[in-house]
């Protein structure tokens, strides 16, 4: 129980804080408004005409607006998906070496990459697989045609999810370490004095003692599936693959901020931000109802 004498000391604490939010999370709200008006930068925002629902009946018209939702969501569950088990994987198989040094070197290195702006890796990506490239000379030097990865529509995401997993796959593995080194070690002894194998005990012990870890991930990274990336995507993506590559927050970015469509690009960021709110409600409820886990 704290002392009602420091109370206050806590609550001066959270005013620099509540400042930040104030300015960077609540002030910039009221911009919403844009989505139902036809905004004129020369008038303002206030004096601009209200159009009411006119920008979202045109977003739904646009065939563009089928395009990004898709292509978001299909990049976004990629990486939700190869985030959660790539990571495991990789868990699973170090905790298996016994060499404690190595293991320890091993997460180190493949941690390093999660510390790298995007656009280093992205500038990495673009030289690693240009068409004279690396990857383009191993492909000659094998007998095989150049390919142009990053002009291609059917290989860009591929790109985009490899990246992003190679990026992060170390920093969310340390995760499943931490859940590993809670499993109790008198249950391996146990298990191999009754004659269980390696495999088996992985099968028996080991899966399912970091099985609700693995579900609460899951359902947690739920409420991202409408973020698929704009920094990753818009450092390495180009027209020719916009019919893959472009997502909501791309196309948002473009359409507000090159084509001027300031009312259109905000009706489709603002129902991004009500679906994505509805999806971290939803998520955070699922985590609570099978991993018992919860913020407040």
């Amino acid at each position: 129980m704290i002392p009602r004498s420091f109370a206050k000391h806590f609550y001066i604490m959270l005013i620099p804080g509540l400042i930040w939010l104030i300015f960077f999370n609540l002030y910039p709200m009221y911009g919403v408004i844009t989505a139902f008006k036809e905004f004129n930068p020369g008038i303002g925002l206030w004096k601009s005409p209200w159009v009411g629902l006119e920008n979202f009946e045109y977003m739904f018209e646009l065939d563009d607006s089928k395009i990004i939702f898709r292509n978001t969501v299909a990049i976004a569950f990629a990486k939700m998906v190869g985030n959660l088990i790539v990571p495991l994987v990789f868990a699973l198989m170090l905790n298996e070496v016994k060499n404690r040094l190595f293991t320890r070197t091993v997460q180190t290195i493949v941690y390093l990459p999660h510390f790298l702006s995007w656009v280093i890796v992205g500038g990495m990506m673009l030289d690693i697989f240009s068409y004279s490239g690396p990857v383009n000379q191993i492909l000659s030097g094998l007998g095989a045609e150049p390919v142009l990865f990053f002009a291609s529509a059917d290989v860009f995401p591929a790109l985009i999810v490899g990246s992003d997993i190679w990026k992060e796959f170390g920093f969310n593995a340390i995760i499943f370490f931490a859940a590993l080194t809670s499993i109790n070690p008198e249950m391996y002894e146990a298990a191999a004095i009754d004659g269980a194998s390696q495999w088996q005990r992985l099968l028996k012990i080991t899966l399912p003692s970091i099985l609700p870890v693995a579900a609460l991930l899951a359902t947690l990274s739920l409420g991202n599936i409408l973020n698929a990336g704009f920094d990753q995507i818009f450092t390495m993506y180009n027209p020719s693959v916009y019919s893959t590559g472009d997502i909501v927050d791309t196309w948002v970015y473009r359409a507000g901020l090159i084509d001027f469509q300031y009312g259109l690009a905000s009706a489709v960021g603002l129902l991004k931000s009500v679906v994505g709110l509805i999806l971290i409600t939803v998520s955070y409820a699922l985590a609570y109802r099978f991993a018992n886990y919860r913020i407040f």
